[in-house]
This record gives C-alpha cells, sequence and structure tokens, in this order.
C-alpha cells in the first residue's frame, strides 16, 4: 500500500506491513478502521475529508406562494366576467360575492409535452393557510365564451403550496364543512347559504388538510368514488383524534355539484338536510 511502510519480524523473518502487525494484535479487521490506527501509531494526520456537497432544490420561479400572489393579485374580482358566466354554467350564483376567487383574462397556459404557452380566460381561487396568508393559487382555464372549462388537456393547476392549507370560500367559527372541488362546495352553499366552506381541491389534500383550532364540528363533503371515501377515512380519524365531532355529507350522484345541476337547489338543501346533525340543524338551515 503506497505510503505504509512494510516491515520484517527480525525473529521469524518473515514479512508483512503494518497493517498486518496492527491486524494481528488490535484484532481490527476493517480498512478504514486499520488505516486510522496506522496513521495514529505512524503519528500522521488524519485526511480531512471536503464536507458532501448539499443538493440544492431546483428553484421554480413560477411556483411558489409570492409567484402566486402576483398572479392573484393581477386578477380582478369574479362578478360579471367569463369566470362568473362559467360558475353560472355550473348552477353556481354565489362565485362573484367570494373573495377568495378570482378572474384573469390571460392566465398563461401550457400543457403536458407543449412548447408554447398560450394566454386563456382562467378561474383564479386563493389557498390560503390558517393565518389567512395566501400560499398558492388554483386556476381552471375557461372555454372562450365561459360556458365550461377550456377544451385542453390540462383544465386545473395550482401552484404554490398546497398542502395542509384550502381554498376557503366562506368564514367558519366552531362548525366547518370541507371537501375537495371549488365548484362541489359551492354547490352547498347555493343550497345552504350559510354554510362555511372550504375546497381542499383534491381528495389527496382533504385527507391531510389542517383544521382550525376551536373547531367542534368537522362536515366532510365526499365525492362518491373510492379516493373520496378514503380521504374522507383519513381527515375523519385525525379530525376525532383531537375530539372533533365529524360527519359525512354523502351526494346522490358523483358529487354535490352534479345534485345541484340535476335536481335543483331545493331538492339539494333536503338531501343535505337529513345529513346535518340535530345540533346544528337551526344554525345551518334556518
Amino acid at each position: 500500500l503506497c505510503g505504509i511502510p512494510h516491515n520484517t519480524d527480525g525473529a521469524t523473518g518473515e514479512h508483512g506491513d503494518l497493517l498486518d502487525i496492527i491486524r494481528e494484535r488490535t484484532g481490527i479487521s476493517r480498512f478504514p478502521d486499520l488505516l486510522t490506527e496506522a496513521r495514529a501509531h505512524l503519528g500522521r494526520p488524519q485526511p480531512v475529508l471536503p464536507d458532501a456537497p448539499v443538493p440544492k432544490k431546483a428553484k421554480a420561479p413560477g411556483s411558489t406562494p409570492a409567484a402566486a400572489a402576483r398572479l392573484f393579485a393581477a386578477s380582478v374580482p369574479v362578478a360579471g366576467t367569463l369566470a362568473d358566466t362559467y360558475l353560472r354554467s355550473r348552477g353556481l350564483t354565489q362565485g362573484g360575492v367570494m373573495s377568495a376567487l378570482r378572474f384573469h383574462p390571460k392566465c398563461w397556459h401550457r400543457d403536458e409535452g407543449q412548447t408554447r404557452s398560450l394566454p386563456r380566460p382562467a378561474l383564479i381561487a386563493a389557498v390560503t393557510d390558517g393565518a389567512g396568508a395566501l400560499q398558492g393559487v388554483h386556476r381552471t382555464w375557461l372555454a372562450p365564451d365561459g360556458q365550461g372549462k377550456a377544451r385542453v388537456e390540462t383544465q386545473r393547476r395550482a401552484m404554490g403550496h398546497l398542502l395542509g392549507n384550502a381554498v376557503r370560500l366562506t368564514p367558519h367559527d366552531d362548525i366547518l364543512v370541507v371537501g375537495e372541488g371549488i365548484e362541489t362546495m359551492l354547490s352547498l352553499v347555493e343550497a345552504m347559504p350559510g354554510l362555511p366552506v372550504w375546497a381542499a381541491l383534491s381528495s389527496g389534500h382533504l385527507g391531510a388538510v389542517l383544521l382550525p383550532e376551536g373547531l367542534q364540528r368537522l362536515y366532510i363533503a365526499i365525492d362518491r368514488d373510492p379516493a373520496g371515501r378514503g380521504a374522507a377515512e383519513r381527515l375523519s380519524a385525525r379530525a376525532t383524534e383531537v375530539g372533533i365531532a365529524v360527519r359525512v355529507l354523502e351526494p346522490r350522484l358523483g358529487d354535490f355539484n352534479d345534485d345541484l345541476r340535476a335536481t335543483g337547489k331545493d331538492a339539494l338543501r333536503q338531501h343535505l338536510a337529513v345529513q346535518i346533525g340535530p345540533e346544528d340543524q337551526q344554525r345551518l338551515l334556518g
């Protein structure tokens, strides 16, 4: 080995290097440990190893909360815009008065695999944390006339920090209704205007949403699919652990917007009324 002296046993004439002698006398077998012991024996300093480079996270300027805040600030209130037209085409008339929702007439859009972005009208929703700080936005790209979503592969996309946060559509106190989609939760408000609702935006985020302090009762508005039920189970377990009473609100069809458009808001209200706890009937149903 380069730099390690070789030795001859004067009594036996057997040859061996210093590492062999150290191995025999100390019982050390690992090569790195043998080198350390040999350097100490020879009075040589231990080598200084350079610190391992810390991998830098790739910056994504267009996906940060700051970028989300700029987009939200550049948007306008929903009332009278194509976003209002879109929501009304889904049977939703309350979006224009909600500060969490805005409209951008030229929000850049690019499908996967495309190299060029195109400006399209979009519904913009604020994703906020428990302190009310904006952490991200959710974009729904719209058709040029507002009658439905844009005819593109990716119609919705979020940016910023979503995990644990939500689109807080209406104020809450000690009761909260939380579900997945914006249109789903607006459908509940359409039928029951006093309902305190949040949209978590997906089943994955629904299961991880951070619940506010002081909450006593939680209603989880599910979509009728395995992902929605699984998310409700995860959120319900977390809420129950901290003493929050939980009830699940279930639609007749795929989601509550399907119900609203199929049966109207009066029928949806009646369907919800039988699922609301007796302690909240007067308060939420008025």
